[in-house]
């Protein structure tokens, strides 16, 4: 377990820790390597998390959701990344999906969509990311034109988590001119005609749910699809990021503690030279760099945390800097691991080759960490 912090976590927090944490054990970890090595993606699984509040975290309780703070959040998804990180980043998505319908939604819209993704008996999905438009996402090329019947959406989306799985895709999509100013959000079920899917894609990690291309052919779509207003699409994926950015810390700093857990455990019992691993200084000193390094970004975490739980001016760049920091250093701790263990460390059965490579993707997804540097220097160089 993590060091006691100098920042105690409210008694509420904790107990949805404890919550969260034996969920991680009893449920994820046990079938975590499985699901990993035959890319199944757990639905009924999370379907359970759901049953404890954990599909719709930070949406208000009169839109039926938990109505908890950013930080309840993160220390949720560190807790259940221990047990499979992978699965606590689509919980991630998921509850980022859903609040932007809460944030954003009309009361009909709220009424449609929620009550089903409050229990995960619809998954969802957020679509912005396209195979020419990555880090520069206001450049994305996907367009829906309007019309007297609704939209018609023509484009393509890449490295879209639960695709073809999930029944609902939060599609950002060119409305207007180029810049983020064209940009609005589309409300997408998995049945509009015109939409489909590409091929499971093969990924060094984060096996266990699906990556595919979306294909948007004439895709039509009632005008009630538009979430927000037109024009607002970059805005909120933004402000989703944000939200985004500090759960993906969450979950590579679960999965790192989980990593260095295993270290822990090997070193004690692993003898090498008439003593355990764990006695030598070496050990010693690389154990205690690692405890000390996630405790220090745990830390930046639950600052930009209260940060954005706050509405503070400066919580994009608390956020930018806590995920660059924790996805950092999740798999650097993560690697560090591998290698206490030695040739063991390398094989799946001991749990730690897998978790490198889940906590590897953080550094790339929800904006890479050079673009969460983009982020951290402008703001101190007071750009925009």
């Amino acid at each position: 377990m993590p060091l006691d912090s100098a920042f105690d976590l409210p008694e509420d927090t904790r107990a949805l820790q404890e919550v969260a944490q034996d969920f991680a054990r009893d449920v994820l970890a046990p079938r975590a390597l499985e699901w990993d090595a035959t890319r199944h993606f757990p639905v009924e699984e999370m379907r359970q998390a759901a049953a404890l509040g954990m599909a719709a975290l930070y949406v208000r309780e009169e839109s039926g959701g938990a109505g908890l703070t950013r930080l309840d959040a993160a220390v949720v998804f560190e807790a259940l990344a221990t047990g499979c990180p992978t699965t606590s980043a689509f919980l991630s998505i998921h509850n980022m999906v859903a609040w932007m319908i809460d944030r954003w939604g009309t009361e009909a819209q709220r009424a449609e969509q929620l009550p089903s993704l409050v229990t995960m008996e619809r998954l969802a999905s957020y679509c912005l990311t396209e195979p020419g438009s990555g880090s520069d996402a206001a450049a994305l090329r996907t367009k829906a034109l309007r019309d007297n019947q609704g939209y018609v959406l023509n484009g393509s989306k890449q490295f879209i988590s639960g695709a073809g799985v999930s029944h609902l895709y939060l599609t950002m999509a060119r409305t207007g001119g180029e810049g983020p100013d064209g940009i609005s959000a589309l409300l997408v079920p998995k049945d509009t005609p015109g939409l489909s899917f590409g091929a499971n894609e093969k990924k060094m990690g984060w096996n266990a749910q699906p990556t595919r291309t979306m294909e948007f052919q004439d895709a039509r779509l009632p005008a009630e699809a538009l979430l927000g207003e037109e024009g607002q699409g970059f805005r909120m994926a933004m402000a989703g990021l944000d939200g985004g950015r500090l759960n993906i810390a969450a979950c590579s700093l679960g999965g790192a503690q989980r990593a260095l857990d295993i270290a822990l455990d090997y070193t004690r019992e692993r003898r090498a030279f008439g003593k355990a691993v764990a006695d030598f200084q070496a050990t010693q000193f690389r154990l205690a760099d690692m405890a000390t390094e996630l405790e220090a970004a745990r830390s930046l975490l639950w600052r930009a945390c209260a940060k954005l739980d706050s509405k503070a001016p400066d919580a994009g760049p608390f956020c930018a800097m806590a995920k660059r920091f924790a996805s950092d250093t999740g798999h650097r701790v993560a690697d560090e691991a591998l290698q206490l263990l030695g040739g063991y460390g390398y094989l799946h059965d001991y749990g730690v080759e897998k978790l490198v490579r889940d906590l590897r993707v953080h550094r790339i997804l929800e904006g890479t960490n050079e673009i969460m540097r983009v982020i951290i220097a402008r703001h101190l160089l007071g750009k925009r």
